[in-house]
């Protein structure tokens, strides 16, 4: 049987296609994306509630993938220190042949099967460490044996795929599978495949990041004052959230160097 992520197109003769018409029809697969997500909110609940409490132990959350999965989860650990001030090595993002391949496919480097666990265990990963393998195809050398390796360890997997009942769902603790239909482009999994897999990413960490304190009311006051927007955007949360002047807000933001600790410290 062919997987979903491999099925032919609903749409056909793409080429005799106008620009306009090519971007309709696929804003309208597009729009499936979110409704496909929005089935799998109980399986991603479940792994934000067991995340939260590794994670407030000191564990860390670890994506593995290959491609466009690879990317997309290196993307969303990447923005996790800037976003809610973490240290960088909690949320880590691995791909398939490395850093290098963020920009430039290394051939074959998704098939070895053991090298997913050599990377992980350069970061001395624990029983306290989850895992979350992303593969549209559910079928990922790479990402299967460094889920059959962290589940031999005792570590709690979950798998993020777009191919229900693919070999990568049987093998995880937590399967998220979210069936968006056949791509746009036949097989192109970088489309919608790839879309409700950051959808899920940005559930996750931020769920996350929620959960064990990050954010204050719906306020990002643990971010990264590394450029002048941030700063100006650190100013208004400190004057929302006290009530004092800009002249002042921005004096105590230099002062601690943090919004949250600015606010601490006007609160008293």
């Amino acid at each position: 049987m062919t997987k979903i992520t491999e099925q032919s197109s609903l749409h056909d003769h793409l080429e005799r296609m106008s620009s306009e018409e090519l971007l309709r029809r696929m804003n309208e697969e597009d729009k499936k994306v979110a409704e496909a997500v929005e089935k799998v909110i109980p399986q991603v609940a479940l792994l934000v509630e067991e995340l939260t409490g590794r994670f407030l132990d000191g564990g860390r959350l670890f994506y593995i993938g290959a491609g466009t999965s690879g990317r997309l989860g290196v993307l969303d650990a990447s923005e996790i220190p800037p976003t809610f001030g973490m240290p960088f090595d909690r949320v880590v993002g691995l791909i398939a042949g490395g850093d290098g391949a963020i920009r430039k496919a290394v051939e074959f480097a998704e098939d070895d099967t053991s090298q997913a666990w050599k990377d992980l265990m350069e970061y001395n990963i624990t029983e306290n460490d989850v895992v979350v393998g992303i593969a549209a195809s559910g079928t990922t050398p790479y990402v299967l044996g460094g889920m059959k390796a962290a589940k031999e360890h005792g570590i709690l997997t979950a798998g993020i795929t777009n191919n229900p009942g693919s070999p990568l769902a049987k093998a995880v603790d937590i399967p998220i599978e979210v069936n968006v239909g056949p791509e746009f482009v036949t097989g192109s999994t970088r489309m919608k495949s790839g879309t409700s897999q950051k959808l899920v990413l940005n559930m996750i960490s931020t769920a996350l990041m929620i959960r064990i304190g990050r954010v204050e009311g719906n306020k990002m006051v643990n971010m990264q004052l590394n450029n002048k927007k941030l700063v100006h955007r650190g100013i208004r949360f400190i004057m929302e959230a006290t009530g004092i002047d800009q002249k002042t807000a921005a004096k105590t933001l230099e002062m601690y160097g943090s919004v949250k600790k600015a606010i601490q410290a006007l609160r008293g």
